[in-house]
């Protein structure tokens, strides 16, 4: 049975319990309002049908905040052996061992990580369920980060790598991340490893900043990035992770990450932190990826591409 401070949530043929929903986990402030565990529980209920598909087979670094905001900050990748059975795991190889994420294929294991205080979902870009298994990731991500946080040059960046992608015959789906920047997602067909993978993202981010040497940069240190934008390939690795789409940020006022349409990324009133778990949802619904075609793409003939390009 619930306790007097529980709430409990149907999920499929489970129920979850949400321990002390009405704690505070964000806390308000002059421009942004205050949510408590109930609030982020309710949040991903309601966000789960646009959420779990870009989940599903995936482990997961979780970002846990007990005491809130205001608290520590818990990165957990090993899941405890507390966790109910019926959660998804996935145990994978790292330098000396192995390590068993926590995999998030339901409503039910969405929830029992919200009452873990679990903020933030970082995924991998790789997948348990494929053929190619961990090794090769079915996405790569470029993490457009601006020096400043002026997201007109975020916008700026955006298009110009947009367009470098084109000319490779990549489609490419935008999304905030909810702190300052933009990730732009390719979907790939898995028959790539992570080194094949991390090698072309670098190539390309390279071409795009020897293109607009005055805006943007590879440079990893930020000693030598002057105030250009970062083209950030770093996550194109093995057991390196990406914020998911959908997923909250632990920011003040609760910020989301979100998927947008390619107009919204040319809007001025977008920015990284636009939306929040109070409207995150309402985008989700306007299926912002939708134009993006669905099917993952080889990198062979990309490579071709881009050696003509490079000459």
């Amino acid at each position: 049975m619930s306790g007097a401070d529980a709430r409990e949530i149907r999920a499929g043929r489970r129920t979850v319990e949400i321990q002390r929903p009405g704690k505070v986990l964000f806390p308000g402030g002059a421009d942004t309002g205050e949510y408590t565990k109930g609030d982020l529980a309710e949040y991903y209920r309601r966000v789960a049908p646009h959420l779990l598909p870009h989940l599903r087979g995936r482990p997961l670094m979780l970002e846990r905040r007990p005491d809130g905001l205001d608290g520590q900050r818990f990165m957990q990748k090993n899941t405890p052996d507390h966790y109910p059975e019926w959660i998804t795991r996935a145990k994978v190889a790292k330098e000396g061992g192995t390590v068993t994420h926590v995999v998030c294929d339901d409503t039910a294991t969405l929830l029992y990580l919200a009452d873990q205080a679990c903020i933030t979902l970082h995924r991998w870009l790789s997948r348990t369920d494929r053929a190619g298994g961990v090794d090769h990731p079915d996405q790569l991500v470029f993490d457009l980060d601006p020096a400043d946080g002026d997201f007109a040059r975020v916008r700026e960046a955006a298009g110009w790598v947009r367009e470098l992608l084109d000319e490779l015959g990549l489609p490419a789906a935008p999304m905030t991340t909810g702190s300052r920047g933009l990730h732009l997602v390719v979907h790939l067909d898995g028959r790539h490893d992570f080194d094949e993978v991390r090698q072309f993202a670098h190539d390309v981010a390279g071409l795009a900043a020897a293109r607009h040497p005055d805006r943007l940069t590879t440079a990893a240190r930020k000693q030598d990035r002057d105030d250009r934008l970062y083209l950030d390939v770093q996550r194109n690795a093995y057991a390196q992770t990406a914020v998911a789409p959908y997923t909250v940020r632990a920011l003040p006022g609760a910020p989301v990450a979100v998927p947008l349409a390619w107009e919204q990324v040319d809007d001025p009133g977008t920015d990284a932190r636009r939306w929040t778990i109070g409207d995150a949802v309402d985008q989700a619904r306007t299926d912002p990826w939708a134009g993006v075609p669905s099917r993952g793409r080889s990198l062979r003939a990309a490579r071709s591409r881009l050696a003509a390009l490079n000459g």
